[in-house]
């Protein structure tokens, strides 16, 4: 199967879009390659070409050649029909058909939280960076960091999850053995000896182009449940994905700066927007995930009201059906209240601890 699957992401005019239309056509890439041209087009309405390419097997070659590299390399090969593949990754409709490990491939089946900021980081992100995975790791078992392996916030959650004994995953934007920056090679050695992996969707024969660091964000945002941005500008990589997390409805979190600092514009921005949960703990992570590690199922469950609520606040949560997350627009349609109306009655149900507010201005509703 792993042949298969590697000429299906290596088959020339196919894409990712295509391939992933294929797989979810056809089920795995073994069905897929035992498939006639004809067949292919009928079913999967790929243009002639790319069907008889497929059929021909034209990159079965190619695809020995690299399974022979990762063979000499010691790099695993994750299908995505594979059980070891990520659960989480395999949600989103762009997954990649193929991943390239390096380390432990168990490493992505853990509690994976993303940690991602600018390359030039400040003193005050590096020590956050420690801060937030210290705490962490002191309460969630099986704890994975996630981040690119680049400069700044991304190298100081790994070399924080190195210091706390928490398992690492770098997602890189290059082909393996290697990692970019070249200078962070040691740092993804410790990562791997430590029980960790380096991972890519880019086989050996890729060209390099510099384009697939916005790719690479999406693997990201995509492996873990929730993605924390530590410092960032008005603009670049870490913005973009958190916007990616929020578009799989993945948590998004964000450490707040100073009103005056170039790094936290970004961060402080997603917060004011509602983009992203403000965080300055470990307990305020657990909280937004809804992670509960503690004896207790009550630890982190929201406080009891102590107000009844008002005739306007419980008609309001009447329109919560269930546990699914409500947008203002929705709740606009549902009410016919305005904007300002329906900010008031929200506030004072936060407060009473009957529903919660979700990135991207959703709402949803707590159980009792």
């Amino acid at each position: 199967m792993k042949l298969e699957a590697v000429a299906l992401q290596m088959t020339p005019g196919l894409g990712l879009r295509g391939a992933v239309h294929l797989l979810e056509v056809f089920g795995d890439a073994r069905r897929i390659f035992a498939a006639s041209a004809e067949e292919l087009v009928l079913r999967a309405e790929l243009r002639p070409s790319v069907a008889e390419a497929i059929a021909g097997r034209k990159a079965f070659a190619a695809a020995e050649r690299e399974l022979q590299h990762c063979r000499r390399h010691g790099i695993s090969i994750l299908a995505s029909t594979d059980a070891d593949y990520p659960p989480l990754l395999r949600e989103i409709s762009d997954y990649p058909p193929v991943l390239y490990v390096q380390g432990d491939v168990q490493a992505l089946q853990g509690h994976l939280l993303a940690m991602v900021g600018t390359r030039t980081a400040t003193p005050y992100g590096q020590e956050q960076c420690r801060r937030l995975v210290g705490g962490l790791a002191e309460r969630i078992p099986n704890l994975v960091i996630v981040s690119g392996l680049a400069y700044g916030i991304d190298v100081a959650a790994h070399r924080a999850a190195l210091e706390f004994g928490v398992r690492t995953v770098g997602v890189v934007a290059n082909t393996l053995p290697g990692v970019t920056p070249t200078t962070h090679a040691h740092v993804a050695r410790e990562m791997v000896e430590a029980g960790g992996a380096i991972v890519t969707e880019l086989h050996s024969q890729s060209k390099q182009k510099g384009e697939f660091y916005l790719a690479r964000n999406r693997l990201i945002a995509a492996l873990a449940s929730g993605t924390i941005v530590v410092e960032s500008p008005a603009g670049g990589g870490s913005l973009n994905t958190a916007a990616h997390a929020d578009s799989y409805h993945r948590s998004v979190m964000a450490v707040p700066g100073r009103a005056n600092d170039r790094n936290s514009l970004g961060t402080n921005h997603l917060i004011r927007t509602h983009k992203a949960q403000l965080v300055t703990s470990a307990e305020d992570v657990l909280e937004e995930l809804m992670w509960d590690f503690s004896e207790s199922p009550q630890h982190f469950a929201p406080p009891p009201a102590t107000e009844q609520l008002t005739a306007d606040e419980a008609g309001l949560l009447g329109c919560f059906r269930t546990t699914d997350p409500l947008s203002m627009e929705q709740l606009h349609e549902l009410t016919g209240l305005s904007t300002g109306e329906l900010t008031a009655l929200l506030v004072g149900l936060e407060l009473a601890g009957k529903v919660r507010l979700l990135p991207g201005n959703r709402y949803m509703k707590l159980c009792d």
